[in-house]
């Protein structure tokens, strides 16, 4: 059996979880929920990048994103940055939703599988 490493691993969730040559990553949230969602979604990416990196893979193995938004207003503001930031070929399966998010000023929480 494929051993499990956990990254940032708090009482409640880890921030990251590898099993075998999947890494798993939890809904991540701007660290400033004060911006829009486009700086919302700036943060919430780079997070992403500094815990896939952590990882040991990048953006190129997504392999799976769920996306919530706290309104479907913000859709094309969340898909101008997005689409800025994953690699042409690489595009992972998505879903994005609208939902209730964990406080009302979170606009955007983003969660990936990837590939090692």
């Amino acid at each position: 059996m494929a051993a499990i490493t956990r990254i940032e691993t708090g009482p409640r969730m880890s921030k990251a979880v590898i099993h075998g040559d999947t890494v798993y990553l939890a809904g991540i949230v701007a660290d400033d929920p004060k911006q829009d969602v486009t700086g919302q979604t700036r943060q919430v990416l780079a997070e992403i990048d500094r815990l896939l990196a952590l990882a040991g893979t990048d953006k190129s193995k997504l392999l799976r994103t769920n996306i919530w938004l706290a309104d479907m207003s913000d859709f094309a503001a969340m898909n101008a940055v997005w689409d800025g930031w994953v690699i042409a070929g690489n595009t992972p399966a998505r879903a994005t939703v609208e939902a209730s998010l964990a406080t009302p000023d979170y606009r955007v929480e983003i969660m990936v599988v990837a590939a090692k």
